[in-house]
């Protein structure tokens, strides 16, 4: 396999990085923040639009896009890019997270914050549905959509993202959360690694199968939840896994991470990787996570929370979050931050978002994610910047210390 990514400057003494992964639609600069467009589109936004707030990729979910319209129908559309009309490089989860925290009704359970009379092992939620069932094959799942009943395998997986065309995939894996017992962490952990192994398989014969077609990336999956000689023990096989020859070309990180140990964690990962490929951290847009996340020598990263928390009026500032429907915004007339250059920021006032939020106005939405959105993506070209010119650290104490008042 060619060389798919290039260093070009490091953080003295720690694993921070940046530099380059070349796609079939175009390099991506990393660090990057890859805004989330689950179902072929981020949330509230036009793809220009994201693409004038500066980023670079964007992250579709194979479940979803399996489920509706149908993975045919992508392919015929000429994939990812040419249907939703973006331009630059495109990832697909593998689905394995949609198919288990739907179908267990954990969702995104990631800390040991949990209510109620279910536990994790059982694969239940307390008063869920049960609509996933695990076994060392795949995952037999119930649609959230309609109920109809589908089976997602290592193969099917591929087999999914193959025909969406993204230019990075990710091999199926399956979620487990920090509410895990050990024995159970065990237990997945030898089911990923060994669909890491049929996805390999896979994706060889598919992309044999298809010369014509552009070069994906297949990246793998490392679990392990909070525990260091899983995480590690999961990194050091992905990084050796070969099937005649073929082997990742890059790995991402999933799984339990817990937030006060999340850098640890990661570093954990990375220590056992090859310098050579990229790293892709799921699930992360929090400023003091990014950070950490980037000194630990993490590449790229994706997650829903700013067109999310955006769609409940919930805005990033340099001075931290902020909620526009509160009372003090209802006569602001200023924008959400006043130094801002985003199109929200220069055209638009608090006044008129509080406004829009308490009309329940569709507008809302797509103005402060717009801002959402740009602020994180621009936070982390930021960081690129620092790393490469030597000032991470002063960075880091100038974002965080305003952002969490300290």
């Amino acid at each position: 396999m060619s060389t798919v990514f290039r260093i070009e400057a490091r953080l003295e003494g720690r694993a921070g990085r940046s530099g380059v992964i070349e796609t079939p639609h175009g390099q991506i600069r990393t660090p990057a923040f890859i805004p989330v467009a689950t179902q072929a589109t981020v949330k509230a936004l036009l793809p220009e639009t994201v693409a004038e707030l500066g980023a670079q990729a964007v992250l579709a979910n194979a479940y979803h896009l399996y489920l509706q319209p149908g993975t045919d129908i992508v392919a015929q559309a000429g994939g990812l890019s040419q249907f939703m009309n973006w331009p630059g490089p495109t990832f697909t989860d593998s689905g394995g997270f949609q198919v288990l925290s739907l179908g267990s009704g954990f969702k995104k359970v990631l800390s040991e914050q949990f209510s109620g009379a279910g536990t994790a092992d059982t694969g239940l939620a307390a008063d869920a549905i049960r609509r996933a069932h695990v076994d060392d094959d795949g995952v037999w799942f119930t649609s959230h959509r309609d109920g109809t009943k589908h089976r997602f395998t290592p193969e099917v997986s591929m087999r999914a993202q193959f025909d969406i065309g993204a230019d990075i995939i990710f091999a199926f894996d399956e979620l487990t959360t920090l509410l895990n017992s050990h024995e159970y962490q065990v237990e997945a952990l030898g089911r990923t690694q060994a669909w890491a192994r049929r996805c390999l398989a896979e994706h060889r014969r598919l992309l044999a199968a298809n010369p014509h077609r552009p070069r994906q990336l297949l990246f793998g999956v490392v679990q392990g939840a909070q525990y260091e000689p899983l995480r590690r023990r999961a990194a050091r096989e992905l990084a050796a896994m070969e099937v005649e020859g073929y082997r990742f070309a890059g790995f991402g990180i999933g799984g339990a991470l817990e937030k006060e140990r999340l850098g640890q964690i990661v570093s954990w990962v990375t220590d056992e990787l090859p310098e050579d490929r990229p790293r892709h951290l799921l699930g992360i847009s929090e400023p003091d996570d990014l950070f950490a996340a980037i000194e630990a020598g993490a590449d790229t990263f994706d997650c829903v929370s700013p067109s999310r928390v955006a769609r409940t009026s919930a805005v990033y500032t340099a001075r931290g979050r902020t909620n526009l429907t509160r009372a003090e915004n209802r006569r602001a007339f200023r924008p959400i931050e006043d130094d801002c250059p985003c199109y929200t920021c220069t055209h638009y006032t608090r006044a008129y978002l509080h406004h829009l939020f308490k009309a329940k106005e569709m507008l809302a939405s797509t103005l402060a994610t717009v801002h959402n959105e740009y602020f994180i993506v621009t936070l982390v070209n930021r960081i690129r910047e620092a790393l490469a010119h030597g000032d991470f650290d002063a960075l880091r104490a100038e974002v965080l210390g305003a952002y969490y008042g300290s």
